[in-house]
């Protein structure tokens, strides 16, 4: 017998939590094909951009610049067609598909009224976002 919870005042059958779980691993899975597949064709595109200059890849020089420039550079890379910047929009994506996860766990735990893990994925949530923000990742 399906058990039947209380929406908008009548009876409806509940929801059950592996049709959630299907969809986010859809999610999962489509996120990392489109982020490979997006770092790919960024990848082919810069090999044929740099045919021809010799690249010297011995010394590494980090940046420091803003999580908000970084993001603005890629923005104008890609409108412009430049791969590397297609690459990281490829990376962006990557990083994009376990938070887009999150976030679908957190409406999946306040649909089924699980406030405990609801208040625990919120608190990754903010973590996360003051980790990106403040650039504690960097």
């Amino acid at each position: 017998m399906e058990s039947m919870v209380k929406f908008n005042g009548s009876k409806v059958p509940k929801q059950s939590s592996i049709d959630f779980q299907k969809i986010i691993s859809l999610v999962l899975k489509y996120g990392v094909w489109l982020s490979l597949s997006v770092s790919t064709f960024g990848g082919i595109l810069y090999i044929l951009q740099q045919a021809d200059l010799v690249k010297n890849y011995s010394s590494f020089a980090g940046n420091h610049e803003t999580f908000t420039s970084i993001v603005d550079s890629i923005i104008t890379g890609v409108s412009t067609g430049q791969g590397q910047s297609i690459i990281l929009l490829g990376i962006i994506l990557l990083f994009l598909t376990p938070i887009t996860r999150i976030l679908l766990s957190l409406f999946v735990f306040i649909f089924e009224k699980d406030y405990l893990y609801a208040t625990i994925t919120t608190i990754v949530i903010l973590i996360i976002a003051v980790s990106v923000i403040l650039g504690f990742a960097h």
